[in-house]
């Protein structure tokens, strides 16, 4: 009833709106494409074409009928290609997670640059978590590889990790924020009256954590990263940034840092994955991150 030629016969005449123009494209005669619709719409006894003497338009059904013949036509033709990609040992789909301290638009999409390339019948999903959220993905999810998990050591045995650099921390305030008058180092007595800007962790099975705040102290949550620097820009709140991030902000001063006497210590990130579930597409990740490769620079460039 569907076979590959009248699936291409249908497509061909919805999209061209005439028998004949579809059988010209086709390389068919005008009856030879006509017979096979009618004898379509005869199988499933359903009209799928309006048809005047000048017109030939697609009835709901069609229509329907339309969107699912393009994705069945596509997949029958990457079909052997999918196939023997397969039988290489290489994934149909590889899901990553990328820490939002290590999050580069223009470095993931030259990473899905190279890895569609590569392996064209392979589907990659990048998400974006928080803090434990990272694990909780690798975990608790479909998730073949993350990029920034936190710590050096496994949360599991069955999860390797490679050591990936560490996140430095500044204690970055706006120049105009009272705190900024105040000698160095800053204690405790000093910081609590003022709203600490964090970035909530995403973690949905494991224990979130808080990246700091201190006791009594008020806090105020964003989604992201750029959100955070935009709050403390504006002189909203107080609380570390990461050094690259905010680099620029202090030379131009349009941030300045502080000391405190009880600093935040670096952050250690790891790459981490499972070999259960990975296949030649994750083994080809792993490879780029041992060797350095310059297509995952951008994604190292925050770490020690």
């Amino acid at each position: 009833m569907l076979d590959h030629e009248t699936i291409r016969s249908f497509i061909k005449v919805a999209e061209c709106q005439s028998f004949s123009r579809a059988a010209e494209l086709l390389h068919k005669t005008t009856a030879t494409i006509s017979y096979r619709i009618k004898t379509l719409e005869e199988s499933i006894g359903t009209q799928l074409f309006i048809r005047t003497t000048r017109t030939v338009n697609l009835t709901p059904a069609g229509e329907y009928l339309l969107e699912r013949c393009r994705q069945w036509h596509t997949w029958l033709d990457a079909m052997p290609g999918e196939l023997r990609q397969i039988n290489d040992g290489v994934e149909h789909q590889v899901n990553i997670v990328i820490n939002n301290l290590l999050y580069d638009a223009a470095a993931v999409a030259g990473l899905l640059t190279h890895l569609h390339d590569k392996y064209p019948f392979t589907q990659f999903h990048i998400s974006r978590q928080v803090y434990m959220g990272v694990w909780d993905a690798l975990l608790n999810e479909d998730c073949h590889l993350a990029i920034g998990a936190a710590g050096n050591e496994s949360l599991e045995n069955s999860i390797k990790v490679l050591p990936l650099g560490k996140i430095e921390w500044v204690f970055a305030i706006a120049p105009t924020h009272p705190l900024a008058a105040a000698a160095d180092p800053l204690n405790e007595t000093q910081l609590r009256p003022y709203a600490a800007i964090n970035v909530e962790d995403t973690a949905r099975h494991l224990a979130k954590r808080t990246a700091w705040l201190l006791s009594g102290q008020q806090e105020i949550k964003v989604p992201d990263l750029r959100t955070k620097l935009e709050c403390h820009l504006r002189g909203l709140g107080i609380g570390f940034l990461p050094r690259q991030l905010c680099q620029a902000y202090l030379d131009s001063g349009e941030l300045v840092a502080k000391q405190l006497k009880y600093p935040r210590q670096p952050s250690p990130l790891s790459l981490a994955w499972s070999d259960a579930r990975g296949g030649e597409a994750v083994r080809t990740l792993i490879g780029l991150f041992q060797t350095r490769d310059p297509l995952i620079a951008g994604l190292v460039s925050a770490l020690d």
